[in-house]
Protein backbone atom coordinates (compact mmCIF):
# COMPACT_ATOMS: atom_id res chain seq x y z
CA UNK A 1 0.00 0.00 0.00
CA UNK A 2 1.53 3.30 -1.12
CA UNK A 3 1.90 6.11 1.39
CA UNK A 4 2.54 9.81 1.06
CA UNK A 5 3.05 12.41 3.76
CA UNK A 6 1.48 15.79 3.15
CA UNK A 7 1.99 18.79 5.41
CA UNK A 8 -1.29 20.70 5.58
CA UNK A 9 -2.24 24.03 7.16
CA UNK A 10 -5.92 24.57 8.01
CA UNK A 11 -6.03 28.38 7.96
CA UNK A 12 -8.90 29.31 10.26
CA UNK A 13 -9.20 33.09 9.75
CA UNK A 14 -11.58 35.95 10.56
CA UNK A 15 -12.39 37.90 7.39
CA UNK A 16 -14.46 41.09 7.20
CA UNK A 17 -17.33 41.15 4.73
CA UNK A 18 -16.50 43.53 1.89
CA UNK A 19 -12.89 44.11 2.93
CA UNK A 20 -11.56 42.53 -0.26
CA UNK A 21 -8.07 43.99 -0.03
CA UNK A 22 -7.75 43.30 3.67
CA UNK A 23 -8.99 39.74 3.31
CA UNK A 24 -6.51 39.13 0.49
CA UNK A 25 -3.70 40.38 2.73
CA UNK A 26 -4.86 38.04 5.49
CA UNK A 27 -4.67 35.13 3.08
CA UNK A 28 -1.24 36.14 1.77
CA UNK A 29 0.14 36.47 5.31
CA UNK A 30 -1.21 33.02 6.24
CA UNK A 31 0.22 31.53 3.03
CA UNK A 32 3.62 32.89 3.97
CA UNK A 33 3.30 31.40 7.45
CA UNK A 34 2.31 28.02 6.00
CA UNK A 35 5.20 28.18 3.52
CA UNK A 36 7.63 28.97 6.32
CA UNK A 37 6.36 25.92 8.19
CA UNK A 38 7.17 23.73 5.19
CA UNK A 39 3.57 23.06 4.23
CA UNK A 40 2.55 21.53 0.92
CA UNK A 41 -1.06 22.75 1.16
CA UNK A 42 -2.88 25.62 2.89
CA UNK A 43 -6.68 25.58 3.00
CA UNK A 44 -8.83 28.65 3.70
CA UNK A 45 -12.53 29.13 4.57
CA UNK A 46 -15.45 29.45 2.18
CA UNK A 47 -15.75 32.87 0.47
CA UNK A 48 -12.66 33.98 2.37
CA UNK A 49 -11.98 36.89 0.03
CA UNK A 50 -15.48 38.40 0.27
CA UNK A 51 -16.35 37.39 3.81
CA UNK A 52 -19.53 35.45 4.55
CA UNK A 53 -22.33 36.12 3.87
CA UNK A 54 -21.78 38.94 1.34
CA UNK A 55 -25.53 39.04 0.66
CA UNK A 56 -26.63 41.70 -1.85
CA UNK A 57 -23.10 42.97 -2.34
CA UNK A 58 -23.07 40.10 -4.84
CA UNK A 59 -25.60 42.00 -6.96
CA UNK A 60 -23.01 44.73 -7.58
CA UNK A 61 -20.92 43.85 -10.67
CA UNK A 62 -18.10 46.01 -9.34
CA UNK A 63 -17.92 44.02 -6.12
CA UNK A 64 -17.61 40.73 -8.01
CA UNK A 65 -14.94 42.21 -10.29
CA UNK A 66 -12.97 43.53 -7.32
CA UNK A 67 -13.16 40.11 -5.69
CA UNK A 68 -11.60 38.59 -8.83
CA UNK A 69 -8.82 41.17 -8.65
CA UNK A 70 -8.23 40.15 -5.03
CA UNK A 71 -7.94 36.52 -6.14
CA UNK A 72 -5.41 37.50 -8.81
CA UNK A 73 -3.36 39.23 -6.11
CA UNK A 74 -3.47 36.11 -3.92
CA UNK A 75 -2.56 33.83 -6.81
CA UNK A 76 0.39 36.03 -7.77
CA UNK A 77 1.71 35.75 -4.21
CA UNK A 78 1.40 31.95 -4.09
CA UNK A 79 4.50 29.74 -4.11
CA UNK A 80 5.26 26.02 -3.79
CA UNK A 81 2.73 25.66 -0.98
CA UNK A 82 -0.59 25.27 -2.81
CA UNK A 83 -3.46 27.36 -1.43
CA UNK A 84 -7.18 26.61 -1.74
CA UNK A 85 -9.04 29.90 -1.34
CA UNK A 86 -12.77 30.70 -1.30
CA UNK A 87 -14.00 33.43 -3.64
CA UNK A 88 -16.88 34.35 -6.00
CA UNK A 89 -16.44 33.17 -9.57
CA UNK A 90 -18.26 34.71 -12.50
CA UNK A 91 -19.15 33.16 -15.84
CA UNK A 92 -22.67 33.02 -17.21
CA UNK A 93 -23.70 32.87 -13.53
CA UNK A 94 -22.15 33.59 -10.15
CA UNK A 95 -20.64 30.67 -8.26
CA UNK A 96 -19.55 30.11 -4.69
CA UNK A 97 -16.08 28.90 -5.63
CA UNK A 98 -12.65 27.74 -4.49
CA UNK A 99 -9.43 28.42 -6.40
CA UNK A 100 -6.33 26.23 -6.21
CA UNK A 101 -3.32 28.56 -6.41
CA UNK A 102 0.41 27.80 -6.55
CA UNK A 103 3.55 29.17 -8.19
CA UNK A 104 1.93 32.50 -9.03
CA UNK A 105 -1.18 31.25 -10.80
CA UNK A 106 -4.62 29.67 -10.46
CA UNK A 107 -4.42 26.00 -11.46
CA UNK A 108 -8.11 25.22 -11.21
CA UNK A 109 -11.47 26.30 -9.79
CA UNK A 110 -14.20 24.32 -8.05
CA UNK A 111 -17.84 25.50 -7.93
CA UNK A 112 -20.00 24.60 -4.93
CA UNK A 113 -22.67 22.14 -5.99
CA UNK A 114 -25.07 21.94 -3.04
CA UNK A 115 -26.42 25.43 -2.25
CA UNK A 116 -28.19 25.72 1.14
CA UNK A 117 -31.44 27.66 1.22
CA UNK A 118 -32.75 27.17 4.75
CA UNK A 119 -32.35 28.74 8.20
CA UNK A 120 -29.84 31.62 7.82
CA UNK A 121 -28.73 30.51 4.35
CA UNK A 122 -29.96 32.14 1.14
CA UNK A 123 -27.38 31.00 -1.42
CA UNK A 124 -29.83 30.14 -4.20
CA UNK A 125 -30.70 33.83 -4.36
CA UNK A 126 -27.19 34.57 -5.60
CA UNK A 127 -25.38 31.50 -6.90
CA UNK A 128 -25.83 28.81 -9.50
CA UNK A 129 -24.74 25.29 -8.50
CA UNK A 130 -21.58 23.77 -9.94
CA UNK A 131 -22.02 21.19 -12.67
CA UNK A 132 -19.76 18.46 -11.33
CA UNK A 133 -16.80 17.46 -9.23
CA UNK A 134 -14.63 19.06 -11.96
CA UNK A 135 -11.14 17.70 -11.28
CA UNK A 136 -8.62 16.39 -8.80
CA UNK A 137 -5.36 18.16 -8.00
CA UNK A 138 -2.06 16.40 -7.47
CA UNK A 139 -0.33 18.16 -4.61
CA UNK A 140 2.86 16.73 -3.10
CA UNK A 141 2.13 13.41 -4.78
CA UNK A 142 -1.38 13.22 -3.28
CA UNK A 143 -4.63 13.34 -5.23
CA UNK A 144 -6.77 16.08 -3.66
CA UNK A 145 -10.44 16.81 -4.16
CA UNK A 146 -12.04 20.16 -3.31
CA UNK A 147 -15.54 20.72 -1.90
CA UNK A 148 -17.36 23.57 -0.17
CA UNK A 149 -19.42 23.43 3.05
CA UNK A 150 -22.88 22.01 2.23
CA UNK A 151 -21.30 19.66 -0.32
CA UNK A 152 -20.09 17.60 2.64
CA UNK A 153 -23.56 17.20 4.15
CA UNK A 154 -24.77 15.19 1.14
CA UNK A 155 -23.79 11.48 1.53
CA UNK A 156 -23.92 10.97 -2.25
CA UNK A 157 -22.40 14.32 -3.15
CA UNK A 158 -19.04 15.54 -4.43
CA UNK A 159 -16.89 13.91 -1.73
CA UNK A 160 -18.14 10.43 -2.59
CA UNK A 161 -17.65 11.08 -6.31
CA UNK A 162 -14.15 12.47 -5.85
CA UNK A 163 -13.15 9.55 -3.65
CA UNK A 164 -14.47 7.05 -6.18
CA UNK A 165 -12.41 8.81 -8.85
CA UNK A 166 -9.21 8.36 -6.85
CA UNK A 167 -9.02 11.24 -4.38
CA UNK A 168 -6.86 10.40 -1.36
CA UNK A 169 -7.60 13.65 0.46
CA UNK A 170 -10.63 15.94 0.25
CA UNK A 171 -10.52 19.50 1.56
CA UNK A 172 -13.80 21.13 2.55
CA UNK A 173 -14.02 24.95 2.83
CA UNK A 174 -16.63 26.25 5.26
CA UNK A 175 -18.46 29.24 6.64
CA UNK A 176 -20.53 27.23 9.11
CA UNK A 177 -22.35 29.43 11.65
CA UNK A 178 -22.40 28.52 15.31
CA UNK A 179 -25.26 27.51 17.50
CA UNK A 180 -25.17 25.48 20.70
CA UNK A 181 -24.46 21.82 19.92
CA UNK A 182 -23.41 22.43 16.32
CA UNK A 183 -19.82 21.25 16.79
CA UNK A 184 -20.89 17.73 17.79
CA UNK A 185 -23.24 17.54 14.79
CA UNK A 186 -20.46 18.54 12.41
CA UNK A 187 -17.97 16.11 13.90
CA UNK A 188 -20.34 13.15 13.59
CA UNK A 189 -21.22 13.97 10.00
CA UNK A 190 -17.63 14.54 8.87
CA UNK A 191 -16.38 11.33 10.49
CA UNK A 192 -19.01 9.37 8.56
CA UNK A 193 -18.19 11.19 5.35
CA UNK A 194 -14.45 10.43 5.64
CA UNK A 195 -15.04 6.78 6.53
CA UNK A 196 -17.57 6.27 3.73
CA UNK A 197 -15.18 7.81 1.21
CA UNK A 198 -12.12 6.00 2.64
CA UNK A 199 -10.04 9.15 2.27
CA UNK A 200 -8.62 11.80 4.57
CA UNK A 201 -10.76 14.88 5.10
CA UNK A 202 -9.64 18.41 6.04
CA UNK A 203 -12.52 20.64 7.17
CA UNK A 204 -11.63 24.35 7.50
CA UNK A 205 -14.14 26.72 9.09
CA UNK A 206 -14.29 30.49 9.34
CA UNK A 207 -14.06 32.19 12.73
CA UNK A 208 -15.45 35.50 14.00
CA UNK A 209 -18.67 37.50 14.10
CA UNK A 210 -20.67 38.91 11.19
CA UNK A 211 -23.84 40.77 12.17
CA UNK A 212 -25.90 38.19 14.08
CA UNK A 213 -23.87 35.20 12.91
CA UNK A 214 -20.85 33.83 14.75
CA UNK A 215 -18.42 31.38 13.16
CA UNK A 216 -16.71 29.24 15.76
CA UNK A 217 -13.84 27.76 13.77
CA UNK A 218 -13.06 24.33 15.29
CA UNK A 219 -11.51 23.20 11.99
CA UNK A 220 -10.97 19.43 11.92
CA UNK A 221 -8.90 16.76 10.20
CA UNK A 222 -10.03 13.15 9.83
CA UNK A 223 -8.17 10.04 8.76
CA UNK A 224 -9.50 7.72 6.06
CA UNK A 225 -11.30 5.56 8.63
CA UNK A 226 -13.15 8.54 10.15
CA UNK A 227 -10.89 9.05 13.17
CA UNK A 228 -10.62 12.64 14.35
CA UNK A 229 -6.93 13.45 14.09
CA UNK A 230 -6.81 17.17 14.88
CA UNK A 231 -9.11 20.03 15.83
CA UNK A 232 -8.39 23.75 16.00
CA UNK A 233 -9.55 25.98 18.83
CA UNK A 234 -13.06 27.46 18.85
CA UNK A 235 -13.60 31.22 18.46
CA UNK A 236 -9.94 31.95 17.72
CA UNK A 237 -7.90 32.46 14.58
CA UNK A 238 -5.67 29.41 14.25
CA UNK A 239 -3.32 27.93 11.67
CA UNK A 240 -3.67 24.25 12.44
CA UNK A 241 -0.57 22.68 10.85
CA UNK A 242 0.11 18.96 10.75
CA UNK A 243 1.70 16.14 8.79
CA UNK A 244 -0.92 13.88 7.32
CA UNK A 245 -0.16 10.30 6.27
CA UNK A 246 -2.23 9.65 3.17
CA UNK A 247 -2.61 6.06 2.08
CA UNK A 248 -3.65 5.15 -1.44
CA UNK A 249 -6.66 2.94 -0.70
CA UNK A 250 -8.09 0.56 -3.29
CA UNK A 251 -11.71 1.45 -3.89
CA UNK A 252 -14.37 -0.71 -5.50
CA UNK A 253 -15.40 0.74 -8.82
CA UNK A 254 -19.06 1.59 -9.23
CA UNK A 255 -20.71 -0.81 -11.68
CA UNK A 256 -24.05 -0.50 -13.43
CA UNK A 257 -26.28 -3.61 -13.82
CA UNK A 258 -24.46 -4.55 -17.05
CA UNK A 259 -21.11 -4.54 -15.31
CA UNK A 260 -19.85 -1.31 -16.88
CA UNK A 261 -17.57 0.98 -14.90
CA UNK A 262 -19.56 4.06 -13.83
CA UNK A 263 -17.06 5.65 -11.45
CA UNK A 264 -16.46 9.29 -12.37
CA UNK A 265 -13.36 9.98 -14.37
CA UNK A 266 -11.97 13.33 -13.26
CA UNK A 267 -9.07 15.15 -14.87
CA UNK A 268 -5.95 15.36 -12.74
CA UNK A 269 -4.12 18.68 -12.52
CA UNK A 270 -0.54 18.60 -11.25
CA UNK A 271 -0.15 21.61 -8.96
CA UNK A 272 3.17 20.93 -7.24
CA UNK A 273 6.07 19.90 -9.47
CA UNK A 274 8.48 17.25 -8.29
CA UNK A 275 11.06 18.94 -6.05
CA UNK A 276 14.72 18.75 -7.01
CA UNK A 277 15.50 17.16 -3.66
CA UNK A 278 13.35 15.85 -0.81
CA UNK A 279 12.30 18.55 1.64
CA UNK A 280 13.95 18.10 5.02
CA UNK A 281 11.37 18.52 7.75
CA UNK A 282 10.88 17.44 11.32
CA UNK A 283 7.77 15.39 12.06
CA UNK A 284 4.94 17.72 13.00
CA UNK A 285 2.35 16.07 15.25
CA UNK A 286 -1.34 16.86 15.01
CA UNK A 287 -3.08 18.97 17.65
CA UNK A 288 -6.39 17.87 19.12
CA UNK A 289 -8.05 20.60 21.16
CA UNK A 290 -10.83 19.76 23.56
CA UNK A 291 -14.28 21.20 22.85
CA UNK A 292 -15.54 23.80 25.27
CA UNK A 293 -18.26 23.05 27.80
CA UNK A 294 -21.79 23.94 26.66
CA UNK A 295 -22.16 27.10 28.76
CA UNK A 296 -18.59 28.27 28.14
CA UNK A 297 -19.11 27.72 24.41
CA UNK A 298 -22.22 29.94 24.37
CA UNK A 299 -20.48 32.61 26.46
CA UNK A 300 -17.50 32.62 24.09
CA UNK A 301 -19.89 32.95 21.15
CA UNK A 302 -21.48 36.02 22.74
CA UNK A 303 -18.07 37.58 23.41
CA UNK A 304 -16.88 36.88 19.85
CA UNK A 305 -20.06 38.16 18.22
CA UNK A 306 -20.28 41.31 20.32
CA UNK A 307 -16.60 42.22 19.98
CA UNK A 308 -16.48 41.70 16.23
CA UNK A 309 -19.73 43.57 15.62
CA UNK A 310 -18.48 46.61 17.50
CA UNK A 311 -14.97 46.63 16.03
CA UNK A 312 -15.94 45.75 12.46
CA UNK A 313 -18.63 48.47 12.57
CA UNK A 314 -15.95 51.04 13.39
CA UNK A 315 -16.81 51.67 17.05
CA UNK A 316 -14.36 51.73 19.91
CA UNK A 317 -16.58 51.95 22.99
CA UNK A 318 -20.05 50.85 24.07
CA UNK A 319 -22.60 52.19 26.55
CA UNK A 320 -25.04 50.04 28.52
CA UNK A 321 -27.95 50.94 30.74
CA UNK A 322 -27.26 49.22 34.09
CA UNK A 323 -30.46 48.54 36.01
CA UNK A 324 -28.97 46.28 38.65
CA UNK A 325 -30.78 43.33 37.03
CA UNK A 326 -29.48 40.06 35.65
CA UNK A 327 -29.74 40.94 31.94
CA UNK A 328 -27.77 44.17 32.02
CA UNK A 329 -25.22 42.54 34.34
CA UNK A 330 -24.56 39.73 31.86
CA UNK A 331 -24.36 42.14 28.91
CA UNK A 332 -21.86 44.30 30.79
CA UNK A 333 -19.71 41.25 31.59
CA UNK A 334 -19.76 40.08 27.96
CA UNK A 335 -18.91 43.56 26.68
CA UNK A 336 -16.04 43.89 29.14
CA UNK A 337 -14.59 40.53 28.14
CA UNK A 338 -15.01 41.38 24.45
CA UNK A 339 -13.63 44.94 24.43
CA UNK A 340 -11.79 45.53 27.70
CA UNK A 341 -13.13 47.52 30.70
CA UNK A 342 -11.75 50.81 29.42
CA UNK A 343 -14.13 50.61 26.45
CA UNK A 344 -17.35 49.91 28.40
CA UNK A 345 -19.51 52.64 29.97
CA UNK A 346 -22.40 51.84 32.28
CA UNK A 347 -25.22 54.25 33.02
CA UNK A 348 -27.47 53.92 36.05
CA UNK A 349 -30.73 55.81 35.48
CA UNK A 350 -32.85 55.53 38.64
CA UNK A 351 -36.48 56.58 38.63
CA UNK A 352 -38.98 57.08 41.49
CA UNK A 353 -39.59 53.31 41.41
CA UNK A 354 -35.96 52.14 41.44
CA UNK A 355 -35.00 50.34 44.62
CA UNK A 356 -31.82 51.37 46.45
CA UNK A 357 -30.68 47.77 46.19
CA UNK A 358 -30.79 47.83 42.39
CA UNK A 359 -28.73 51.01 42.22
CA UNK A 360 -26.22 49.52 44.65
CA UNK A 361 -26.04 46.31 42.61
CA UNK A 362 -25.32 48.27 39.43
CA UNK A 363 -22.56 50.21 41.18
CA UNK A 364 -21.03 47.03 42.64
CA UNK A 365 -21.09 45.31 39.23
CA UNK A 366 -19.34 48.27 37.59
CA UNK A 367 -16.69 48.35 40.30
CA UNK A 368 -15.99 44.63 40.03
CA UNK A 369 -15.72 44.82 36.23
CA UNK A 370 -13.61 47.98 36.40
CA UNK A 371 -15.86 49.88 33.99
CA UNK A 372 -16.92 53.52 33.94
CA UNK A 373 -20.27 54.18 35.69
CA UNK A 374 -22.37 57.31 35.36
CA UNK A 375 -25.49 57.97 37.40
CA UNK A 376 -28.14 60.03 35.58
CA UNK A 377 -31.48 60.12 37.45
CA UNK A 378 -34.45 60.31 35.07
CA UNK A 379 -36.96 61.74 37.58
CA UNK A 380 -36.65 65.35 36.27
CA UNK A 381 -37.52 64.26 32.74
CA UNK A 382 -40.16 61.79 33.93
CA UNK A 383 -41.93 64.39 36.04
CA UNK A 384 -41.79 66.99 33.27
CA UNK A 385 -43.26 64.59 30.70
CA UNK A 386 -46.08 63.52 33.02
CA UNK A 387 -46.91 67.14 33.65
CA UNK A 388 -46.76 67.97 29.94
CA UNK A 389 -49.02 65.06 29.02
CA UNK A 390 -51.48 65.44 31.91
CA UNK A 391 -54.05 67.47 29.92
CA UNK A 392 -53.99 64.93 27.10
CA UNK A 393 -54.29 62.01 29.58
CA UNK A 394 -57.06 63.58 31.65
CA UNK A 395 -59.73 61.06 32.64
CA UNK A 396 -57.66 58.03 31.61
CA UNK A 397 -56.31 55.69 34.30
CA UNK A 398 -52.58 55.08 34.65
CA UNK A 399 -51.38 52.04 32.70
CA UNK A 400 -48.44 50.85 30.60
CA UNK A 401 -48.16 54.29 29.06
CA UNK A 402 -46.64 55.80 32.18
CA UNK A 403 -44.38 52.76 32.64
CA UNK A 404 -43.10 52.94 29.07
CA UNK A 405 -42.30 56.64 29.44
CA UNK A 406 -39.53 55.71 31.85
CA UNK A 407 -38.02 53.18 29.49
CA UNK A 408 -38.16 55.64 26.59
CA UNK A 409 -36.48 58.36 28.65
CA UNK A 410 -33.65 55.93 29.37
CA UNK A 411 -33.41 55.17 25.66
CA UNK A 412 -33.10 58.89 24.91
CA UNK A 413 -30.34 59.28 27.52
CA UNK A 414 -28.33 56.36 26.14
CA UNK A 415 -28.71 57.54 22.55
CA UNK A 416 -27.64 61.05 23.57
CA UNK A 417 -24.46 59.65 25.11
CA UNK A 418 -23.95 57.58 21.97
CA UNK A 419 -24.27 60.65 19.74
CA UNK A 420 -22.06 62.81 21.92
CA UNK A 421 -19.22 60.35 22.51
CA UNK A 422 -19.47 57.99 19.55
CA UNK A 423 -20.33 54.97 21.71
CA UNK A 424 -22.50 52.12 20.48
CA UNK A 425 -25.53 51.38 22.65
CA UNK A 426 -25.81 47.74 23.65
CA UNK A 427 -29.36 46.76 24.54
CA UNK A 428 -30.10 44.26 27.29
CA UNK A 429 -33.27 42.40 26.28
CA UNK A 430 -33.21 38.58 26.26
CA UNK A 431 -34.96 36.10 23.93
CA UNK A 432 -37.81 35.34 26.33
CA UNK A 433 -38.75 39.01 26.59
CA UNK A 434 -38.38 39.61 22.86
CA UNK A 435 -40.53 36.57 22.11
CA UNK A 436 -43.54 37.80 24.08
CA UNK A 437 -43.05 41.53 23.47
CA UNK A 438 -42.07 42.30 27.07
CA UNK A 439 -40.09 45.31 25.92
CA UNK A 440 -40.61 48.95 25.02
CA UNK A 441 -40.17 50.20 21.48
CA UNK A 442 -37.78 53.17 21.39
CA UNK A 443 -36.96 52.42 25.03
CA UNK A 444 -35.05 49.32 26.11
CA UNK A 445 -35.01 48.15 22.47
CA UNK A 446 -33.19 51.29 21.27
CA UNK A 447 -29.56 50.67 20.40
CA UNK A 448 -27.03 49.24 17.99
CA UNK A 449 -26.57 45.64 19.13
CA UNK A 450 -28.72 43.27 21.19
CA UNK A 451 -26.09 41.01 22.74
CA UNK A 452 -28.40 38.47 24.43
CA UNK A 453 -31.25 38.71 21.91
CA UNK A 454 -31.09 34.94 21.36
CA UNK A 455 -30.49 33.93 24.99
CA UNK A 456 -33.57 32.70 26.92
CA UNK A 457 -33.98 34.12 30.41
CA UNK A 458 -33.22 30.83 32.15
CA UNK A 459 -29.98 30.58 30.16
CA UNK A 460 -29.10 34.17 31.15
CA UNK A 461 -28.87 33.00 34.77
CA UNK A 462 -26.73 29.98 33.82
CA UNK A 463 -24.31 32.15 31.87
CA UNK A 464 -24.02 34.70 34.68
CA UNK A 465 -23.32 31.97 37.22
CA UNK A 466 -20.71 30.40 34.92
CA UNK A 467 -19.01 33.78 34.46
CA UNK A 468 -18.89 34.21 38.24
CA UNK A 469 -17.28 30.81 38.79
CA UNK A 470 -15.48 28.83 36.05
CA UNK A 471 -15.27 31.88 33.79
CA UNK A 472 -13.75 34.18 36.39
CA UNK A 473 -9.99 34.94 36.32
CA UNK A 474 -8.13 33.68 39.41
CA UNK A 475 -8.12 36.24 42.20
CA UNK A 476 -10.72 38.52 40.56
CA UNK A 477 -14.04 39.18 42.32
CA UNK A 478 -17.03 37.51 40.62
CA UNK A 479 -18.59 40.33 38.59
CA UNK A 480 -22.31 39.67 39.14
CA UNK A 481 -23.40 40.40 42.73
CA UNK A 482 -25.16 37.53 44.47
CA UNK A 483 -28.22 39.70 45.05
CA UNK A 484 -28.66 40.06 41.29
CA UNK A 485 -28.71 36.27 40.92
CA UNK A 486 -31.25 35.69 43.69
CA UNK A 487 -33.75 38.56 43.61
CA UNK A 488 -36.96 38.21 41.54
CA UNK A 489 -36.56 39.79 38.08
CA UNK A 490 -38.34 43.13 37.74
CA UNK A 491 -38.48 46.05 35.32
CA UNK A 492 -39.10 48.38 38.30
CA UNK A 493 -41.50 50.61 36.38
CA UNK A 494 -44.17 50.59 39.11
CA UNK A 495 -44.16 49.89 42.86
CA UNK A 496 -43.20 46.31 43.81
CA UNK A 497 -43.30 45.16 40.19
CA UNK A 498 -42.13 41.64 39.29
CA UNK A 499 -41.91 39.98 35.88
CA UNK A 500 -44.08 37.05 37.01
CA UNK A 501 -47.00 39.44 37.49
CA UNK A 502 -47.13 39.91 33.71
CA UNK A 503 -45.60 36.67 32.47
CA UNK A 504 -45.50 33.02 33.51
CA UNK A 505 -42.39 32.09 35.51
CA UNK A 506 -39.47 31.85 33.10
CA UNK A 507 -38.85 28.17 33.83
CA UNK A 508 -42.42 27.56 32.65
CA UNK A 509 -42.36 30.07 29.78
CA UNK A 510 -39.03 29.15 28.16
CA UNK A 511 -39.91 25.52 27.25
CA UNK A 512 -43.10 26.71 25.54
CA UNK A 513 -41.18 29.37 23.62
CA UNK A 514 -38.55 26.85 22.56
CA UNK A 515 -41.20 24.47 21.23
CA UNK A 516 -43.20 27.21 19.47
CA UNK A 517 -40.37 29.38 18.10
CA UNK A 518 -37.54 26.93 17.50
CA UNK A 519 -39.40 23.66 16.88
CA UNK A 520 -42.30 25.37 15.02
CA UNK A 521 -45.02 23.42 16.83
CA UNK A 522 -48.56 24.76 16.51
CA UNK A 523 -50.67 25.64 19.54
CA UNK A 524 -52.61 22.38 19.15
CA UNK A 525 -49.37 20.39 19.01
CA UNK A 526 -48.10 22.15 22.15
CA UNK A 527 -51.26 21.18 24.02
CA UNK A 528 -50.93 17.63 22.74
CA UNK A 529 -47.34 17.62 24.01
CA UNK A 530 -48.64 18.29 27.53
CA UNK A 531 -48.50 22.07 27.97
CA UNK A 532 -51.46 23.80 29.65
CA UNK A 533 -53.95 24.88 26.99
CA UNK A 534 -54.81 28.29 28.44
CA UNK A 535 -51.13 29.08 28.95
CA UNK A 536 -50.30 27.98 25.41
CA UNK A 537 -53.01 30.18 23.92
CA UNK A 538 -51.77 33.16 25.93
CA UNK A 539 -48.11 32.68 25.03
CA UNK A 540 -48.79 32.05 21.35
CA UNK A 541 -50.87 35.21 21.14
CA UNK A 542 -48.10 37.24 22.78
CA UNK A 543 -45.46 35.85 20.42
CA UNK A 544 -47.51 36.43 17.28
CA UNK A 545 -48.56 39.97 18.11
CA UNK A 546 -45.01 41.05 19.03
CA UNK A 547 -43.54 40.44 15.57
CA UNK A 548 -43.68 44.15 14.68
CA UNK A 549 -41.51 44.92 17.70
CA UNK A 550 -38.92 42.32 16.81
CA UNK A 551 -38.60 43.68 13.27
CA UNK A 552 -37.52 47.02 14.77
CA UNK A 553 -34.97 45.60 17.20
CA UNK A 554 -31.21 45.61 16.58
CA UNK A 555 -29.32 42.48 15.56
CA UNK A 556 -27.88 40.17 18.17
CA UNK A 557 -25.72 37.06 18.49
CA UNK A 558 -27.31 33.81 17.29
CA UNK A 559 -26.68 30.95 19.73
CA UNK A 560 -29.76 28.72 19.24
CA UNK A 561 -30.83 26.71 16.16
CA UNK A 562 -33.49 29.34 15.37
CA UNK A 563 -33.06 32.98 16.30
CA UNK A 564 -35.28 35.98 15.61
CA UNK A 565 -33.91 37.47 12.39
CA UNK A 566 -32.55 35.54 9.40
CA UNK A 567 -33.81 32.24 10.83
CA UNK A 568 -37.44 33.12 11.43
CA UNK A 569 -39.35 35.14 8.86
CA UNK A 570 -43.06 35.33 9.61
CA UNK A 571 -45.48 38.00 8.41
CA UNK A 572 -46.18 40.92 10.72
CA UNK A 573 -49.82 41.05 9.60
CA UNK A 574 -50.79 37.46 10.29
CA UNK A 575 -54.13 35.93 11.33
CA UNK A 576 -53.00 32.30 11.54
CA UNK A 577 -53.42 31.03 15.07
Amino acid sequence: MAMARLRVAACQLNPIVGDLGGNAERVIAAMAEAEAAGCDLAVFPELMLTGYPPEDLLLKPGFVADNLEALAKVAAASGPCAAVVGFVDQGRDLHNAAAVCAFGQVHGVYHKRVLPNYAVFDEQRYFAPGDGARELFEIGGVRVGVSICEDAWSPNGPIAEQAAAGAELVVNLNASPYYAGRLAERERMLAVRAADASCCLVYVNMVGGQDELVFDGASMVFTADGTLLARAAQFEEHLLTMDLDVRAVFRKRLLDPRGRDTAPSLPLTAVTPEPAAPRRREWLPATLTHPLGPIEEIYRALVTGAGDYVRKSGFGDVVIGLSGGIDSSLVAAVATDALGPEHVHGVSMPSRFSSPGSSDDAAELAERLGIDLRVIPIEPAHGALLEMLAPAFEGAPEDLTEENLQSRIRGVVLMALSNKHGWMVMTTGNKSEMAVGYSTLYGDTAGGFAVIKDVPKTLVYELARWRNTEGNPPGAPPPVPEAVLTKPPSAELRPDQRDDQSLPPYDVLDPILEAYVEADLTAAELVEAGFDEQLVQRVVRLVDTAEYKRRQSPPGVRVTPKAFGKDRRVPITNHYR
